[in-house]
C-alpha cells in the first residue's frame, strides 16, 4: 500500500471523471453518494459541511441540486446529520448515531480484503426459519447476512467458511427477532459432496468476479491532474469499492478460482485511495471553508 503523499508512477495522468454519468446514475443514488462523502471526508475532520459545499461536490458528480437536497433531507430524518444554521448558511453535523454508523461502514470498507486470512477448514452452518409469508422479512435477513459474509446453499441454510462471522449473524438474527428460529454449527467437510460445489451454490462467483472487472475497467490506470478532480475521482473510486464488502464473502483462497479478481482489484483500490488521498483532502478543505 502507498502512504499518503507517495506517488505511484504506474498511474498515469489524465483530465476527466473516473465514471460516465450514465454508469454513475445508473450505479449510485444520490443519498449513497452522501454517505460515501461523510465517511470519507466528514467524519475524518470531525467538522461540519456546509449545504453549499455539498450542492457543489454533487454537482461534478452530476448529482442534480434538488436530488441532492433531498439526499441531505432524508439522511437528516434517519438521524445521521442535524443542521445548524450560521446566518442565511445551513451546516450539518454528524450525530452519534451517524458517526457509529460511519465508523462501523469505514471500518468495513477498509479493512475488506486487507489481507489473506488462514482458513483452518471449518465452515460456520447456520439455518434461519422465515415465515414464508413474510417477504419483507425474508428480504432482510437475506440482506443483513449477506453483509456478513454468508451465503444461501439452500433454501433457509446460510454458510461461511469464516467461522468468527458468527457472532454477527447471531446479532442479525437478535435484531430481526428471529434468534428463537434459529441454530448454528461449526463442522468441517465430510466425505459426500466437494466444498468447491458448495460454495457455488452459495455464492455466484462468476457475477462476483465480472463486478470486479468492471471496476478494473472503470478505474483504469489513470489518475487526474488537478485537486478538484482528485476529489471528485477519490469519491468514485471509494463509491464503487463500498459494494463490495456485501458481494464478496471474502472466501480463502483454497476455495477461489484461481487468478481471482478480486485480489487485483483491492490491490488497485488500495493503490488509487493512497495516491489521491492528500490532493482529494486539499480540495475538500478548500470547498468547505466557511462560506
Amino acid at each position: 500500500m502507498l502512504r499518503p503523499g507517495c506517488h505511484d508512477d504506474r498511474v498515469e495522468v489524465v483530465e476527466g471523471p473516473v465514471l460516465t454519468r450514465r454508469q454513475e446514475l445508473g450505479a449510485a443514488s444520490a443519498r449513497s453518494l452522501l454517505l460515501t462523502v461523510l465517511g470519507e471526508f466528514v467524519l475524518p475532520s470531525g467538522q461540519p459541511v456546509w449545504t453549499s459545499s455539498l450542492i457543489e461536490i454533487f454537482a461534478e458528480l452530476d448529482v442534480a441540486e434538488k436530488a441532492a437536497r433531498q439526499a441531505i433531507m432524508r439522511t437528516a430524518d434517519n438521524g445521521w446529520i442535524v443542521p445548524s444554521r450560521i446566518g442565511r448558511e445551513t451546516r450539518w453535523e454528524l450525530t452519534d448515531q451517524g458517526v457509529r454508523l460511519l465508523r462501523q461502514g469505514t471500518e468495513r470498507i477498509y479493512g475488506f480484503a486487507a489481507e489473506d486470512q488462514p482458513w483452518d477448514g471449518r465452515w460456520l452452518v447456520l439455518t434461519v426459519g422465515v415465515p414464508e409469508n413474510n417477504r419483507a422479512l425474508r428480504q432482510q435477513v437475506r440482506t443483513r447476512l449477506g453483509w456478513a459474509g454468508l451465503g444461501v446453499s439452500s433454501p433457509g441454510v446460510w454458510v461461511t467458511p469464516r467461522v468468527d462471522r458468527e457472532m454477527e449473524a447471531r446479532q442479525v438474527l437478535e435484531d430481526l427477532g428471529l434468534s428463537g428460529a434459529a441454530w448454528s454449527f461449526v463442522a468441517t467437510a465430510g466425505q459426500i459432496g466437494s466444498e468447491r460445489s458448495l460454495v457455488r451454490s452459495a455464492w455466484d462467483l462468476d457475477a462476483i468476479e465480472e463486478r470486479y472487472e468492471e471496476f478494473l475497467d472503470l478505474v483504469g490506470s489513470r489518475r487526474p491532474r488537478t485537486d478538484r478532480q482528485a476529489l471528485v475521482a477519490q469519491i468514485r473510486l471509494v463509491q464503487e469499492w463500498r459494494r463490495f464488502p456485501l458481494l464478496d464473502p471474502l472466501l480463502p483462497r483454497e476455495l477461489l478460482p484461481p487468478a481471482w479478481s478480486g485480489n487485483r482489484a483491492a490491490r488497485v483500490f488500495r493503490e488509487r485511495h493512497a495516491a489521491w488521498a492528500p490532493r482529494a483532502g486539499a480540495a475538500w478543505d478548500e470547498l468547505s471553508r466557511p462560506v
